[in-house]
């Protein structure tokens, strides 16, 4: 029998649902991310297309993040899957015949069920977590504006431990408002000013911004396919930046939570928690640029199947890259087995009085190539992930030579 995707991730997805069960609060941090593989000449079979002559896969990623310095827990949740290849056009099509195509196509998809649709992503992560997490622990979800679709409002209404924060995206009309949503939120008077520590990303630089913020309750609108649910009601919180750098777009933040937002302190965490959600991006850059999953040429089956080792030793090298910046003092066997230990330990040259996390990730990066005499030299993801598979050899070593004796 095959190994699958699922079988190899789900046992680490429920090893952090046991991490994180006696915590009251866990954010689960959620993204999309494109995994090409237009290279494949052969055995195409199982990926799909993406963008423009892209060909691969789609994972969905669902990572818990603690909600007081967002250190990566573990994985709550994950999904990979590929679109499928639309028909050929009939040859010498007209331009007439192709518009009445694709109107047809596009009627049939928005018929589809809910269910089926590829949104249906962010409504299936949140519901696939609170079965597996503890009922003791709330889980929030933090979405980008990707997420931002009814189904997840109305989706909370049926689960009992679980809430969001999702950026906007839409400019939703709201109930009984002759107002739409930034409309209403323009309205409201500043309430605080806020200094908030902003993560690097592909479009800006790493940054302290001060935003101004507005808060209220709002009532989205229910679109015609929802119109018999519940209310949507949600707390919307508004953080514009002031006076932004000249050389850098402004921050602009429409948040939308079902989080009860009534205080400075608890909008001043909405915010906080919104910044999180970059954790997930940078899980999935380690994916890409540490385990270098795009690079390997396999049949789509057996690529999902090695997809989901990689997934799990992508989360713990972030694990060990976050918890050596914010506590890197604390005892080794916090990111390290026993066994880890004593193999590190053996390739140590000058074994330290106390073995910390951040001894254990120098020592792992050692392993990769990491010159320790360059002192003003980061360890590297690449490093780290080199590092992390010559240890794994080195314990089946280990093990192997041990069971010999």
């Amino acid at each position: 029998m095959k190994t699958s995707f699922a079988q190899v991730i789900t046992p680490h997805c429920h090893e952090t649902a046991r991490i994180i069960a006696e915590e009251e609060i866990t954010l689960c941090v959620g993204d999309t991310s494109f995994l090409d593989y237009a290279g494949i000449k052969k055995k195409r079979q199982g990926y799909g297309p993406q963008g423009k002559g892209g060909n691969g896969l789609l994972l969905h990623s669902a990572l818990a993040v603690d909600p007081e310095l967002g250190q990566p827990l573990g994985l709550l949740w994950q999904k990979v899957w590929n679109r499928q290849h639309r028909p050929k056009p009939p040859k010498k099509e007209t331009p007439r015949q192709k518009k009445k195509r694709q109107a047809k196509a596009r009627k049939a998809s928005r018929s589809r069920p809910f269910e089926q649709k590829e949104s249906y992503r962010w409504v299936e992560a949140m519901q696939a977590v609170e079965k597996i997490v503890s009922p003791s622990t709330r889980t929030i979800h933090v979405f980008d504006r990707e997420g931002d679709i009814a189904e997840v409002f109305e989706r909370l209404n049926s689960l009992n431990n679980t809430g969001v924060v999702v950026r906007a995206s839409h400019n939703r009309r709201l109930e009984q408002d002759p107002d739409r949503l930034w409309e209403k939120l323009e309205a409201q008077s500043v309430q605080f000013e806020y200094e908030i520590d902003l993560p690097k990303t592909k479009d800006r630089s790493a940054r302290s911004a001060k935003l101004s913020v507005r808060c209220c309750l709002v009532e989205l609108q229910r679109p015609p396919r929802l119109a018999s649910s519940q209310p949507l009601q949600v707390y919307a919180v508004y953080a514009t930046e002031v006076d932004p750098p000249e050389d850098e777009d402004p921050v602009s933040w429409m948040l939308l939570t079902s989080e009860e937002v009534t205080t400075v302190e608890m909008a001043q965490t909405i915010l906080r928690w919104y910044t999180f959600r970059w954790r997930v991006e940078e899980y999935h850059k380690i994916l890409k640029s540490g385990t270098q999953v795009e690079q390997y040429r396999l049949a789509a089956e057996g690529m999902k199947t090695l997809l989901g080792f990689l997934c799990v030793t992508a989360v713990e090298l972030l694990h060990l890259t976050y918890l050596e910046r914010t506590s890197p003092q604390r005892p080794a066997q916090d990111v390290v087995t026993p066994l880890q230990i004593k193999v590190l330990l053996a390739k140590t040259p000058k074994v330290p009085k106390n073995l910390t996390v951040a001894w254990a990730v120098k020592a792992v990066a050692r392993l990769g190539g990491y010159l320790e005499h360059r002192r003003n030299t980061p360890i590297g993801i690449q490093v780290l992930w080199k590092g992390w598979a010559k240890l794994n050899l080195l314990m089946e070593g280990w093990q192997l030579a041990t069971q010999e004796t």
